[in-house]
């Protein structure tokens, strides 16, 4: 253990020192908790004396889709509430006479329902998010569904949708109440951020209409045109509590215990679900990059610089948070980072 951990600070601390992010906090460990867990670097550039530390919080951005929307559809589905399989027109009057309406859960779960893959909500729909609401439920679809793989945004934007329709409550407080509170994920929440919060959050893009880095507000304009809650991003986390979300994963409480999924939703989620077609998916999580299907490693990744990973087979999960978003937008130095950080942790 203490070898896995000397390679993990050694490969985070050569992150910052190629300025791929600011900093960052990790923990790889099992149903019982963490093994290993550290953190390096600071929280912005501009301000070297705060440090990065383990209950600095993130925007999790879309790590969003598994920690709200995910995690809320599997009570629905644990249930009984909803058919993945049956089109949501059948029990939701919303789509009914629109061409969602004959889309599947499954579908958008595995980003195979052709749904359009442009994300550009206010250019197409303006900015009222009632408007935006009616644009994206009753715009036409991109392709058939079930023809390819496309990764969209707009998939999760519509199972949030879907689980405010199926519970009459909005995404922040279903979350909150089903699967948060009960996992005493206490640190997480919806943005905006109160100011005292927003003060330990890590920093990502700078705000052009501000001029000032963003801090507790969600990065993604999508969410943010839509208060800060949606099914594409906003929710902010800190490192101990996604080890609770991910050591629920590996040992989960009954359905009918605290917390309203367990392992049937999970053992459903984590295979494959898109047959021939690639990239290959299980239920908005996938394999992890150089792994094979066999290896059972699962991954979901965040804009920002977040990432987690997932593995009942091997007993193990790992979490690395970062704010890479305050530096750059490319996307590769952080990857193959990832990659390493993914074969250190699940050796």
């Amino acid at each position: 253990m203490k070898h896995r951990t000397a390679r993990i600070e050694q490969l985070m601390s050569q992150g910052v020192h190629d300025g791929v992010y600011p900093g960052a906090v990790w923990a790889v460990g099992d149903a019982t908790g963490p093994h290993t867990h550290g953190a390096v670097g600071v929280l912005d550039p501009d301000e070297p004396a705060a440090p990065m530390l383990r209950d600095t919080v993130f925007d999790a951005a879309s790590l969003t889709k598994v920690l709200a929307v995910w995690s809320c559809v599997g009570t629905f589905w644990e249930e009984g509430k909803l058919d993945l399989d049956a089109p949501l027109g059948t029990y939701w009057n919303e789509v009914d006479s629109h061409p969602i309406g004959a889309v599947t859960a499954r579908q958008l779960l595995t980003h195979t329902a052709g749904v359009p893959l442009r994300a550009q909500l206010r250019s197409l729909y303006g900015t009222d998010p009632q408007d935006i609401r009616d644009g994206v439920l009753h715009e036409a679809l991109h392709r058939p569904p079930g023809e390819a793989v496309e990764y969209t945004d707009r998939a999760a934007l519509v199972l949030g949708f879907l689980a405010e329709h199926l519970s009459q409550r909005p995404l922040d407080r279903l979350s909150t109440e089903r699967i948060w509170r009960p996992l005493e994920m206490e640190s997480t929440r919806f943005g905006p951020l109160p100011t005292a919060i927003a003060a330990r959050c890590a920093p990502t893009e700078l705000d052009n209409e501000t001029n000032i880095h963003l801090k507790g507000v969600a990065h993604d304009f999508s969410a943010r045109l839509l208060g800060g809650v949606c099914g594409i991003a906003g929710v902010f986390t800190v490192l101990d509590d996604l080890v609770r979300f991910l050591r629920h994963l590996l040992n989960p409480a009954p359905a009918t215990g605290r917390v309203g999924f367990g392992h049937r939703w999970i053992k459903e989620s984590l295979r494959l679900q898109t047959g021939l077609l690639t990239p290959r998916r299980g239920f908005f999580w996938h394999p992890a990059p150089g792994t094979e299907s066999a290896e059972d490693v699962w991954v979901h990744y965040g804009f920002t610089g977040t990432a987690m990973w997932i593995s009942p087979e091997r007993d193990r999960w790992a979490v690395l948070l970062t704010n890479k978003l305050r530096l750059t937008r490319d996307r590769e130095p952080l990857a193959e980072l990832r990659n390493g950080f993914r074969v250190v942790a699940f050796a």
